[in-house]
């Protein structure tokens, strides 16, 4: 079971007891504006569901860990990765933040614990990322985590009614340094 810790976080695997916070989180609004148009108990049940397995980076499944800020106890969000383990060695990273949680640091918190635990534990030769485009607050936090953006997907992604271009990112292992 995968749990990271940082100086104001925990982050362990998702389980069953996190489902009400999964849900929560997959309903509201504002966070999930440029991530995916709403969705049903159902759709959102079957994510959740997705994710429980213990995860094995030689599977194309999710590491879905829940933040949980150390002092409070509280879920702060969710963040994880999902494997292209063979042949090529690389995820694509994730995260959602309550909207109560945003612009305190927790992303780029988590985002540090993430990368770490891809290049020094399991060994991914790349991590990826890919954001909805006018989604700043993402593509900043990628950026400030030294992804580069290698490129844009024109209208490739069709959410509230119309399309949106994708902006893609990269950090490779040997361009990644701590601190």
């Amino acid at each position: 079971m995968v749990m990271l810790e940082t100086q104001r976080l925990i982050m362990r695997q998702i389980n069953e007891s996190d489902w009400a916070f999964f849900s929560d989180l997959y309903r509201d609004q504002e966070a999930m504006a440029l991530i995916a148009d709403t969705q049903t108990e159902q759709q959102i049940l079957a994510a959740f569901e997705s994710r429980l397995p213990e995860w094995r980076k030689e599977l194309p499944q999710w590491l879905c860990l829940v933040m949980i800020d150390r002092d409070s106890g509280q879920r702060v969000g969710l963040t994880g990765f999902v494997s292209e383990w063979m042949p090529h060695r690389i995820a694509e990273v994730g995260f959602i933040i309550s909207p109560r949680f945003q612009r305190q640091g927790y992303g780029k918190e988590s985002l540090t614990a993430l990368i770490d635990f891809a290049f020094s534990q399991c060994g991914y030769h790349k991590l990826k990322a890919v954001v909805t485009s006018g989604n700043d607050a993402s593509r900043g936090l990628l950026m400030r985590s030294g992804f580069q953006q290698e490129g844009c997907l024109r209208q490739n992604y069709f959410l509230q009614g119309k399309w949106h271009d994708d902006w893609v990112f990269g950090l490779l292992a040997e361009e990644y340094s701590r601190g």
